[in-house]
Order: C-alpha cells, then sequence, then structure tokens
C-alpha cells in the first residue's frame, strides 16, 4: 500500500436493576459492578479469577488453522449492516446511573479502582492508568472500560467529592504506583491517559520520571471547563447558563447538573484554585518531557480552545502525535462518536514492549470499527461495484474470492492503481466475503516524516493503520510472513501510484527481485493479481511532466519530497524516481473496477532451489509476466461486460434491488 495522497480508505454497559428499585440503589449496583479497589486485587478470589481469565486467553489464542468452511461460517466481518453498535448506554443514562452514586462517595482518600466489566486481556497487557478530570470519578471511562480491558490492564484513580488532597501529593501518589509497577515490570510500558487535571498529572509524572517507559494520551490538555466552572462557582446553576455557552455545552447539561450536585461551592472553589496550579506546574515542566504523547482534541470546544493548546503542545513535545476530531465538542471521553480504543491503534500507539512491532503488537479491527470503515467508503463500492475473479487449483477461473489460499503464508503481489484506488473495495471485499485480513506493505510516510510540512498530517493514514498496514522494511517483511499473514505488495511503489499520462497498466518494478527468496524461506504461496479501472473513473491530466514545468510547483514537488523518507536511493530507472506530487484528475462517469487474481505459485518445495538468484530472478519475472497477463486479461473482457457502465448497472439494481450482485462478462 503505498501512500500516495487522499485515498478512498478514508476514512457491557453498567449493571442496572429491576424495575421498581431506586436510582440510588441501581446505582450502587452499578458501582459494584464495575469496579474493585486495587487493595483487594490480591485475594485469593482475585487471583483464582485471574488465573481462569488466563486460561480462557491461551485458549482463544490457540484457536487457529480452522478449515476454510469454518472460516466463512464464522465471519464477523460478512454483514457490515448487521453489526450492532459497541458504544453502550447513553450519557443521559450513565449520568442518571452515577449521579446519586457521586454525592454519596464522599469520603476517604484518593485512591486506585478496576472496572470489572473489562473484557479479559492478554497476561502481558500494557498497564492504563486512568487520570480523571475535575469531577474526580473518572467519568470519561465510562463509555471506553470494556473494550480498553480487553487489550490494557486498567486502574482507574478514584478522588472523592470532598476530598482536597493537593495538586503535589496527588502527583506523589500516582508516582508512587509508576514507580512500583516499573520495578515490576520494567519492560512493559505503562499508559497514562489523563482529561484536564489528569492531563497535567501526567506530564508531571513523565516530566519527574524520565527513566520510566510512559505513553500518554492527553485529551483536550488545557484549563478545561474553565467558563462553566466559573459560572457555578458564582452561584448560577447549568441552566441558568445553557443559553450563554452555546451547543456543546447544552450536549452536556447532565454533566454540569452533576457536578453541581455533587461538589458544593467551596469545595468547587478550591478544585479550580488547585487547578489554576495543576497547569502552571504541568507547564513548567514540559522541557522535561520526552516521552511518547498522543494528543486528542476536539474541533468544535465551545469551552476551550483545544485546539490551539494541543498545537502548543504538539511543537514542545518531541515524541508528540495530534489527533483532531472535528466534530467534537468539549467532553470528548463521552461523545458517542468516539472511541478511545480506535484512536489508539488507528495512531499506531498499541505496544507490549519497550518498542513498537508492527505485526506482533497489531489488533484487528474490531466488527464495529469494521462497519465504520465499511460505512466511509460503501459510495466507493456502490459506484465501481467490484468483480472479483480468482483461479481455482485446476486453473479454472471463478467470480469471486474461492480460489484464494485459505491457509498463509500468502504474498499478493499487483499493480497499484493511480492513487491506490483499488485498496479499498480490495481490503474490504476480502474480509468480507474470506474472513482474510490483507496486511498491506506501505510506504512509509503513512507512518512517519522526515520533517514537518505541507503533506497530509499522519492522522489521514489511521484507517490503513487500523486495517494492518506496515512500513515497508525487510524486518516486517518477514516479520508478517514468520507469522502466516496473508501480505499485500505492490512492487512497483509510488512510482507506480503516481504515474503519468499514459502509463496506466504500466509496471514499473525494480530489475533486481525483491521477494521471492523472502517468500520461499517461509514456503510461501505468491498469487500475482492485476488490476484495471482506473481509466474508467477519471483521466489524468495534469501530471508530474506537467507541474515540474511550473516553477512554483516543481519547488511544491520538492518539498512534500523532502518531507518523506526516501526509498530505493540505489535502484536504477524510473522506480528510482520517488517523487511525490498531487495528480490533477478530472472525473467520468464511473465504469467498474476489476480484480484478477492468478493461479498461486508455490514455494514450498522450492526453498533450496530459490537460494540461487538467477533460479529466485526467473520466479521473479514469472511473476511480474503473470501480472501483466492478468491485466491485459481483464482488459480485454471488460469489453464485453453489458454492465461496464455506471447507468446501465443502476438500472439492472433498479429492478433486482440495489444488494444484489450486478452480472459481469462471461467467464
Amino acid at each position: 500500500m503505498a501512500a500516495t495522497g487522499p485515498s478512498l480508505f478514508v476514512a457491557s454497559p453498567l449493571v442496572t436493576s429491576t424495575a421498581g428499585n431506586s436510582v440510588r440503589n441501581r446505582c450502587l449496583s452499578s458501582f459494584r459492578a464495575m469496579a474493585v479497589s486495587e487493595d483487594q486485587k490480591s485475594s485469593p478470589a482475585t487471583v483464582a479469577t485471574r488465573s481462569t481469565e488466563k486460561g480462557r486467553w491461551l485458549e482463544e489464542k490457540n484457536r487457529k488453522g480452522r478449515k476454510e468452511e469454518e472460516e466463512l461460517t464464522s465471519n464477523i466481518y460478512s454483514n457490515p449492516q448487521e453489526i450492532t453498535d459497541e458504544n453502550g448506554n447513553t450519557l443521559r443514562e450513565y449520568f442518571q446511573d452515577c449521579k446519586d452514586l457521586m454525592i454519596q462517595s464522599k469520603a476517604g482518600p484518593p485512591r486506585w479502582f478496576t472496572p470489572l466489566e473489562c473484557g479479559s486481556h492478554a497476561p502481558d497487557s500494557p498497564l492504563l492508568l486512568f487520570l480523571p478530570g475535575i469531577d474526580g470519578m473518572g467519568l470519561g471511562l465510562f463509555k471506553h472500560h470494556h473494550k480498553l480491558g480487553k487489550i490494557f490492564e486498567i486502574w482507574c484513580l478514584h478522588i472523592p467529592v470532598t476530598d482536597k488532597t493537593s495538586f503535589t501529593d496527588l502527583v506523589k501518589l500516582v508516582e508512587r504506583t509508576v514507580r512500583s509497577e516499573y520495578k515490576r515490570s520494567p519492560d512493559r510500558p505503562i499508559y497514562i491517559v489523563g482529561e484536564s487535571l489528569g492531563a497535567c498529572i501526567a506530564l508531571d509524572i513523565a516530566a519527574r520520571n524520565p527513566d520510566v517507559d510512559l505513553v500518554l494520551i492527553l485529551a483536550n490538555p488545557g484549563d478545561p471547563l474553565r467558563m462553566a466552572f466559573e459560572n457555578v462557582a458564582k452561584g448560577l446553576m447549568p441552566h441558568q447558563i445553557v443559553g450563554e455557552l452555546t451547543q456543546d455545552l447544552v450536549a452536556m447539561s447532565s454533566y454540569l447538573c452533576v457536578l453541581a450536585d455533587m461538589l458544593p461551592r467551596e469545595t468547587l472553589l478550591w478544585k479550580l484554585q488547585m487547578l489554576k496550579s495543576a497547569s502552571s506546574s504541568a507547564n513548567s515542566h514540559l522541557h522535561a518531557v520526552k516521552n511518547q504523547a498522543l494528543l486528542l482534541c476536539s474541533g468544535k470546544d465551545q469551552l476551550f480552545p483545544s485546539e490551539e493548546e494541543a498545537q502548543r503542545l504538539y511543537r514542545m513535545l518531541p515524541k508528540c502525535e495530534k489527533r483532531v476530531f472535528e466534530e467534537s465538542g468539549h467532553f470528548l471521553f463521552l461523545e458517542d462518536g468516539f472511541d478511545l480504543v480506535t484512536a489508539i491503534k488507528g495512531a499506531s500507539f498499541y505496544r507490549q514492549g519497550k518498542y513498537l512491532d508492527y505485526v506482533s503488537d497489531y489488533i484487528p479491527p474490531t466488527p464495529y470499527e469494521f462497519k465504520k470503515i465499511y460505512e466511509s467508503n460503501r459510495w466507493v463500492l456502490a459506484v465501481t461495484s467490484p468483480v472479483m475473479l480468482s483461479t481455482l487449483e485446476d486453473g479454472k477461473v471463478v467470480r469471486g474470492l474461492a480460489g484464494i489460499p485459505s491457509e498463509g503464508p500468502v504474498l499478493y503481489v499487483g499493480y497499484h492503481m493511480l492513487l491506490g484506488f483499488e485498496l479499498a473495495p480490495l481490503v474490504l471485499q476480502f474480509l468480507m466475503e474470506r474472513n482474510i485480513l490483507l496486511r498491506g506493505i506501505a510506504h512509509p510516510m503513512m507512518f512517519t516524516r522526515a520533517k514537518e510540512g505541507r503533506m497530509l498530517d499522519l492522522g489521514s493514514f489511521d484507517t490503513y493503520r487500523l486495517m494492518g498496514a506496515v512500513p515497508v522494511s525487510g524486518s516486517n517483511f518477514y516479520k508478517l510472513l514468520s507469522s502466516k499473514s496473508h501480505a499485500l505488495l505492490y512492487p512497483g511503489g509510488v512510482r507506480e501510484a503516481l504515474h503519468r499520462k499514459g502509463e496506466e497498466y504500466k509496471l514499473f518494478w525494480p530489475e533486481q527481485s525483491e521477494f521471492v527468496r523472502m517468500a520461499s524461506r517461509f514456503g510461501a504461496k505468491i498469487v500475482p493479481f492485476g488490476v484495471v479501472g482506473e481509466d474508467d473513473v477519471g483521466e489524468l491530466v495534469f501530471d508530474y511532466n506537467d507541474q515540474m514545468q511550473i516553477p512554483s510547483l516543481r519547488t511544491f514537488i520538492k518539498e512534500l519530497t523532502e518531507e518523506v523518507v526516501h526509498l530505493r536511493i540505489d535502484a536504477s530507472g524510473e522506480v528510482s524516481n520517488q517523487d511525490v506530487y498531487l495528480p490533477g484528475v478530472v472525473p467520468k462517469l464511473p465504469g467498474r473496477f476489476y480484480y484478477y487474481f492468478g493461479k498461486p505459485i508455490e514455494t514450498k518445495e522450492r526453498k533450496e532451489e530459490l537460494r540461487n538468484r538467477e533460479r529466485a530472478h526467473e520466479v521473479y519475472l514469472h511473476v511480474k509476466t503473470e501480472v501483466e497477463k492478468c491485466i491485459a486479461y481483464l482488459k480485454e473482457k471488460r469489453e464485453e461486460d453489458p454492465y461496464r457502465n455506471l447507468m446501465t448497472r443502476l438500472v439492472y439494481q433498479a429492478t433486482h434491488g440495489f444488494e444484489a450482485q450486478v452480472p459481469t462478462f462471461e467467464l
């Protein structure tokens, strides 16, 4: 998967009691089901539970190598329309269940709690410390703890309502925990998720402990809720100020009501003062923070200029990435459209060891994550109506992906259309039809930058990473094949995906073999494939050669190219031209995309033979020839397709249903 510009790939709840019980009973029942104090964790019952959970996890891990029939019947991605939302209760339900709890749970010092409704995580999962905002209860965790608990060991800091522990003492409390856990598991990263006050604590902890492997995830960092709290502190109830604070605050009025009930005026004033000192302390220590950090900010924050604050921190923190959620308000963690786990995975921020391993640390998309990606690309599938052909063992060509090998490792090698137009239908269809996740070997520009500039921000490629893309490297290629993955490789890379006028369907492969010997080392099947259709959806009218004739655009291309990691610097010929530019394309009335997967090429019995460079090069040229044959076959056969044009397809779907598969040429 070459990252070449804007892409088509764009982008259990708390337990409640039965009817008739009081809100207070519901609330306390929820509380007991939700959390357990860290002080209670060493009890025999808890140890037994942990052992059971570990056994379940190992049991799940060993359920591999299913037959094709079992794959198809258990495919959780096959019907995206039927996948249900995983967000759980609404905000109003959460607030209603927790209101009495928050008011009554006022006594005692700060302490750690672990949600019990979390999913069973792996034994070596990293620790995640959730540091709450000014409410002290960790409301922001309520919509995320179940999903987070499947990949993290979660501890949430609870600060009782009337507690007046100073900011300095809160930092010391968290620091003791961090040091203790680091000593216990020095090779395991510790994640700190903080919002508002919690973000300030997280930054101070990172500055004071440079030797600890901390990963910071900070939501809307700054002086949170300043406007709202100052009004409440003056004696104004939330419903009196709603009209002044626009839609963001209206949507969260329930939250303010809870805070107004739970925080006496003098307590609120004290917390505001602590928040000011916390912000001042964090700002004074920013220069010492060298940890990996992910800033999550809202594009429609009506209470605080979150984007500006995030940008300031982004410039000051050396290992920082930023994600802006354009449609979200200030209360990011509590919004229905926000998923913390998806944000972490999409930014490639999840790791279990000291260093990120793009293969072993990768977590496949959940069904609901897949559904959202499918829905964002549904129009692509609708207008291009992809036809996918594969080849059975006996050489017969069939419609669909029945000819695709079930068992890995498999290496798919093919042609990269302009701007990677073919990627979305390809990856989505493999998951829906065969429950196979294609791990794209992608250009490093999707993961890192040589320097900041005018390229699309890294967040534009989160969907690729969520769907399993890895940066191209020999070690990642090795790991994919050794783990029996289905890997997707485009030898033509950027040069092919950013081709010039008249170069559609031309391969730009290196002269020397890059993949055959590695594939044979693991006995991988090599599946050559071709794809056509880019010339039926758009016409390239303003290409690289045109733009290089204009001084300002020539400078722009140079700047873009300098921002990305350079590949194939020792290569010769056209493939060595790795310049990055934005093609000018005029859309057409959409035609159709066609994919043809040739007969798999076996390497398992040729491991010794293919160690020889000459023999490996022969196979390399054979694969290239097969890809060219696949392209030629599709270009010829599409002329026979009565439904190549969008209008004829629409007529067919109008009479047969829009979910019906549109026919194509005879095979």
